[in-house]
């Protein structure tokens, strides 16, 4: 069974970072394409950054890009959210998703699996 558990949000300030992790277990994570995607309030589920399985591309949000960076560690069968300077419009809640292929893409219909979520607040 495929299962995603995404951790590591919390409360911080403008400016600040937090590092957002998803354990994936019932699948190898190298052989899916994984991202995250967030949800605030009121808006619909948007794609924040995803990452391919064939080369281990990597694309990003014109929001959170150079502030934002995915990694994977396949290892640990974990894929990693690392994000810097945070905005308050960043606030949402920060899902994992992966879905079998080797290309990734940022619509969230596409993707399968889905985690949790862990929620981000980014508030003085």
């Amino acid at each position: 069974q495929v299962q995603l558990v995404e951790s590591g949000g919390g409360l911080v300030q403008p400016g600040g970072s937090l590092r957002l992790s998803c354990a994936a277990s019932g699948f190898i994570l190298e052989y899916y394409a994984i991202g995250w995607f967030r949800q605030a309030p009121g808006k619909e589920r948007e794609g924040v950054s995803v990452s391919s399985s064939s080369d281990g591309s990597t694309s990003y949000a014109d929001s959170v890009k150079g502030r934002f960076t995915i990694s994977r560690d396949n290892a640990k069968n974990t894929v990693y959210l690392q994000m810097n300077n945070l905005k308050p419009e960043d606030t949402a809640v920060y899902y994992c998703a992966t879905v079998m292929g080797t290309t990734a893409n940022m619509i969230p219909q596409l993707y399968d699996y889905w985690g949790q979520g862990t929620q981000v607040t980014v508030s003085s």
